[in-house]
């Protein structure tokens, strides 16, 4: 590909087959249009409603419980298939309606476009749609107006263009047509090129279009943006993990049973639903919905707190980041650059210990009020660096309407990229005088005086280097350093280029974009939090550095990286390097996307958080995006996955703390899923290698796992937030969502197993006149005894899955220090779960629908105890969990 910025314009000229002076032909531009196409960007193809719904269902666990569903319809439980299939629609139907607005940030690129560009044809001036710009057009660019197409500029005077949306620049950049060199540079430094979709704030320029839409640096971003594919997220890899466990341990167990029943001697077709029912057992059915739900809600909750969830996993995503990579305009900093330094009667001092002192002598007068008056800005608009000298004046008690009207300006002349520098005169009741402000460099030499308290004598090399050297500390700081000085004027002949010499030196001024005021607690927070925020930005090294180290991201520049030290490094040495690289400067956005990917190969979870367009790309590679929502590009917006309304640094942190409670709630949910299910396969499974009959039928299996286990499980997804969670290091990507409680799971499903089999041999002999349950005559036992005996192992089960869920809340403190109250949902759903089983056993016509057995007063009350059991259990173990750890009161 062309350096462009490294060609000279002859070379251009002859490559390109242009005429500086008369343009291309309206004919040979026609045929150019038809050999490059329209400068605009390709349209991404959008995914079908029919592809969304195929990427919901296309998992290991839904493919099970559909295969579960179609084998339950050809062996006559039609019921079961029904209920399994709406289970496995619901989640696709929320799925597809929380993530149905398509990526538009193609699109969004596309309407960026500058609707007209004033181009040179024919050797004629003319403004035609910037569609039909084609490279080797003369573009003619004047303030205000947006460039569109990538231009290398031939004429420049006092050319300024801003460029924050491609290269991350907080200040517009000063172009220079007559700039060339031989070096590779970034983007920010390409002084004798303007970029399509940045704007002209200040002068004109000419340049020639070398290149248009999708081979721009704008179309650059749209082609990453259109070839980077979606990802899974960490939440999704566990469940398909899970899903994969679950549904080999389904067959095997299905197929184990199923051969003992046929050695057994029992009828095939018999062993065949009972099989069917190891297999129901062994899903949690309602897992999947549960998650979306959870999620669903927690997007809610988010979206209270000024975080706007684009795409559902993100919620969970966002608590398991380790890694926040941060751009710094507008995100860290505020994009305003703001006065934060004056040296002023040989003093250097920031602006709040200039207000502390508040005594303003004429010195400081002259001063404030020449910047304000060597400006073109207001308050609100122009250049930012002026803008931000007229609120400093203001902060001191000027006007910048006042000063104007007071001492009106009769004569200027403008800002030179050569000369960096302006003059103004003005108007006064005794004369004439002017104001220069610009670069220290150009003023230095032309200072014959200085202004001291008042007092103006003859500047000497003592005071020069005392100038020099409060400059050098503001620019080690990464201030912007302009110098104003004064000079009084006799009369009009003076009105010419002689102003800019014998001039009297005021003061200093140091600006910059400085950092949000909350960045810092939260940094600090993220910190606590085992999370790292790394610095990626287009901006200058030491600007950056000087940000990062304010606020605690780096100490020192062994902690930055260059873009150009990036083109000279590996994919293999970045993995490396990303490791102790706290600040990326002069970055583009390859760059970015290189950083993410290789903080990702190294395990991370990775966050990217911007604004520009140039973030873009990188935001749609992270895991999570985030996008700025008051001075975020549509762009930018269209390729993340969260938006923060209020543009917040701090608001990531507040989410990323719901997203890792939101973690927690949901493993509570998933954990109580699967040791009921245990609980089911355990009845099961005993029941059949003795030799018993089913205590559960396939039915009953299904209405547990999709109706009493659901309400529960959801309701442990609403659990109260924990306020130590950020105190906890991020997780390991890599870790089972099981990572710590397999036992707690196995134990807890095996007592709900055993206390299930337990009830239905109780019933067994109670209704069959045994005397306990070891003499109980298999071979006559009545439709009826049985039918009792399974209803009261389907109450118990169902009874103690609703109680287990108390023990979810905490695996180590008691209910009672959780707060048995501070849930109400849950105990909503286990009061619901109560009064939908006591139903199913009292209602004629439910009863017969489940195949489920009248159950006295004395029955139900034996299944109450039995069933409060896993409470008791657990409140004893938590009890020597405590003593163990010598902690009374913490999970």
């Amino acid at each position: 590909m062309s350096l462009w910025y490294s060609k000279t314009i002859d070379e251009i000229k002859t490559e390109l087959q242009t005429d500086l002076r008369k343009g291309l032909s309206s004919e040979e531009a026609k045929k150019r249009l038809e050999t490059y196409g329209p400068n605009q960007f390709e349209e991404q193809k959008r995914a079908s409603i029919w592809k969304k719904l195929w990427e919901q269902i296309n998992s290991l666990l839904i493919w099970i419980l559909i295969a579960a569903s179609v084998i339950s319809a050809f062996v006559g439980e039609v019921t079961d298939a029904i209920i399994i299939l709406l289970v496995v629609a619901l989640n696709a139907v929320i799925g597809v309606v929380q993530e149905s607005k398509a990526e538009k940030a193609l699109e969004e690129l596309k309407k960026m476009s500058s609707p007209k560009a004033i181009v040179r044809r024919d050797g004629e001036i003319k403004e035609i749609p910037s569609e039909e710009v084609v490279p080797g057009d003369i573009i003619l660019i004047d303030a205000g107006r947006s460039i569109p197409a990538d231009l290398r500029l031939f004429d420049s005077a006092n050319f300024q263009v801003e460029e924050s949306a491609l290269t991350g620049e907080s200040v517009p950049v000063t172009k220079d047509a007559h700039w060339l060199t031989d070096e590779e540079v970034p983007l920010g430094d390409q002084v004798n090129m303007a970029f399509m979709n940045t704007v002209s704030t200040y002068g004109r320029g000419e340049g020639i279009a070398v290149s248009t839409g999708m081979n721009t640096e704008m179309g650059k971003i749209a082609k990453m943006l259109g070839q980077q594919s979606q990802e899974i997220t960490p939440l999704q890899k566990k469940l398909d993990q899970l899903g994969k466990i679950l549904g080999i341990g389904a067959l095997i167990i299905s197929a184990m049973m199923f051969v003992v029943g046929f050695f057994q001697g029992r009828d095939v077709l018999d062993m065949f639903l009972i099989a069917i029912s190891l297999a129901v057992a062994a899903i949690p059915e309602g897992m999947v919905a549960i998650v979306t739900i959870v999620l669903a809600i927690g997007m809610q909750v988010m979206s209270k707190k000024n975080a706007i969830v684009r795409k559902l996993p993100a919620v969970e995503t966002l608590g398991s980041v380790s890694v926040i990579c941060s751009d710094k305009t507008g995100t860290l900093t505020q994009n305003k650059m703001t006065v934060t330094k004056v040296f002023l009667n040989g003093q250097l001092q920031s602006m709040e210990e200039f207000h502390k002192n508040s005594n303003v002598g004429d010195t400081a007068k002259q001063f404030f009020t020449g910047m304000m008056l060597c400006n073109d800005a207001t308050e609100n608009s122009g250049d930012p660096t002026e803008i931000a000298l007229n609120i400093a004046g203001k902060k001191i008690g000027y006007s910048k309407k006042n000063v104007d009207e007071q001492y009106k300006r009769i004569f200027e002349l403008p800002f030179d990229s050569d000369r960096k520098m302006m003059t103004t005169v003005h108007k006064t009741s005794e004369g004439y005088f002017s104001v220069t402000k610009g670069a220290l460099e150009s003023l230095l030499p032309l200072l014959t005086s200085v202004n001291i308290d008042g007092t103006v004598r003859p500047i000497s090399e003592e005071d020069k280097r005392s100038i020099q050297r409060a400059a050098e500390e503001m620019s080690d700081q990464a201030l912007r350093v302009l110098a104003v000085a004064r000079k009084d004027v006799v009369s009009e002949e003076e009105f010419n280029e002689n102003l800019e010499s014998d001039l009297t030196f005021l003061g200093l001024v140091g600006m910059i974009d400085p950092p949000r005021e909350e960045v810092k607690d939260s940094i600090r927070q993220t910190k606590q939090a085992g999370i790292r925020t790394v610095m990626i930005t287009g901006d200058h090294q030491m600007t950056a550095l000087a940000i990062a180290k304010e606020l605690g991201i780096a100490k020192d520049i062994t902690e930055t990286m260059t873009g150009k030290e990036l083109d000279e490094t590996t994919d293999e040495q970045l993995q490396n390097r990303v490791k102790t690289v706290r600040v990326f400067a002069r970055v583009s956005p390859e760059h970015k996307v290189r950083i993410v990917k290789a903080l990702k190969a190294n395990g991370q979870i990775v966050s990217m958080t911007g604004d520009g367009v140039n973030d873009a790309p990188s935001l749609k590679q992270a895991d999570v995006g985030v996008a700025m929502g008051i001075t975020g590009t549509d762009v930018a917006k269209g390729a993340s996955d969260i938006i923060l309304t209020d543009d917040n640094f701090a608001t990531i942190v507040a989410a990323a703390q719901k997203g890792r409670n939101i973690f927690q709630n949901i493993k509570k949910a998933i954990l109580f899923l699967l040791s009921c299910n245990l609980g089911e396969i355990t009845a099961l499974f005993i029941a059949i290698l003795l030799g018993l009959p089913a205590p559960l039928t396939a039915v009953q299996i299904l209405w547990v796992n999709l109706i009493t286990d659901t309400l529960p499980a959801i309701a442990l997804g609403m659990d109260p937030d924990d306020p130590d969670v950020m105190k906890m290091k991020p997780r390991n990507s890599k870790e089972s969502i099981l990572h710590g409680n397999y036992s707690y799971t196995i134990l807890n499903g095996m007592l709900i197993g055993l206390l299930t089999l337990f009830a239905f041999l109780f019933g067994l002999a109670y209704y069959t006149g045994a005397d306990s349950i070891f003499s109980i005559n298999y071979a006559h036992i009545s439709d009826d005894a049985l039918t009792h005996a399974q209803t009261m192992a389907f109450i118990t089960l169902s009874f103690s899955q609703l109680m287990h869920s108390l023990n979810l809340r905490s695996q180590r403190k008691s209910i009672f220090q959780v707060g048995l109250f501070t849930n109400m949902y849950l105990l909503g759903a286990i009061f619901v779960g109560l009064v939908i089983q006591s139903l199913l056993v009292y209602v004629p016509f439910l009863n017969a629908a489940f195949d489920i057995h009248y159950l006295t007063t004395s029955d139900l009350l034996f299944l109450l105890l039995v069933s409060i059991t896993p409470v008791i259990v657990n409140e004893i173990v938590k009890v020597f969990k405590r003593i163990w750890r010598k902690d009374p009161t913490t999970v």
